[in-house]
């Protein structure tokens, strides 16, 4: 199995799929890279480069007792996309995982990202004093609210939301 040893000494497992433009995908808590198989299958069979990792304490990465926070989270991916030589890439999080994308983003900017998708993403949460003021604060930002769907809605309604996530990727 594909792993990633950081410079304070975790091991980070990472699986990935397909060729072309790669999309970075960062899971919510507890969950695993696993969580993203239906986007990655979708995306790597239209002809993208898929990357999916286990957060630090979770599933096959090492257990650490320290760093379970969003800035070390974020220095993860960061080691992650240097070490695949990741550029232009998309970075897609859902929950815990939105908050680590827009935490990676605010710490290392964006020349190795191309986009950024932020799906049910933790904080800061309620949408009217996040998302809606976001959406209108980052530049050429798109905001798509799911009316009615679930936290879950990547699992659930995994074909809206790859069918959404491949135009959003292509535009």
């Amino acid at each position: 199995m594909p792993r990633l040893t950081t410079k304070n000494g975790t091991e980070i497992f990472f699986k990935g799929w397909g060729k072309g433009q790669p999309v970075v995908f960062s899971h919510g808590w507890p969950l695993s890279a696993d969580a993203w198989d239906d986007q990655m299958i979708f995306l790597a069979s239209r002809g993208l480069r898929c990357i999916a990792h286990d957060r630090r304490g979770h599933s096959r990465s090492s257990q650490p007792w320290n760093g379970n926070d969003m800035d070390t989270y974020a220095d993860d991916l960061a080691e992650l996309g240097e070490s695949l030589d990741l550029k232009n890439a998309v970075h897609v999080g859902h929950s815990t995982g939105g908050g680590e994308v827009a935490c990676y983003v605010g710490r290392y900017g964006t020349k190795r990202v191309a986009k950024a998708v932020l799906i049910g993403a933790v904080a800061p949460v309620p949408i009217g004093a996040s998302a809606m003021i976001s959406s209108k604060i980052v530049k050429n930002s798109t905001l798509k609210i799911y009316q009615g769907l679930p936290h879950g809605m990547c699992s659930i309604h995994k074909d809206q939301i790859n069918t959404d996530l491949l135009a959003f990727i292509q535009a």
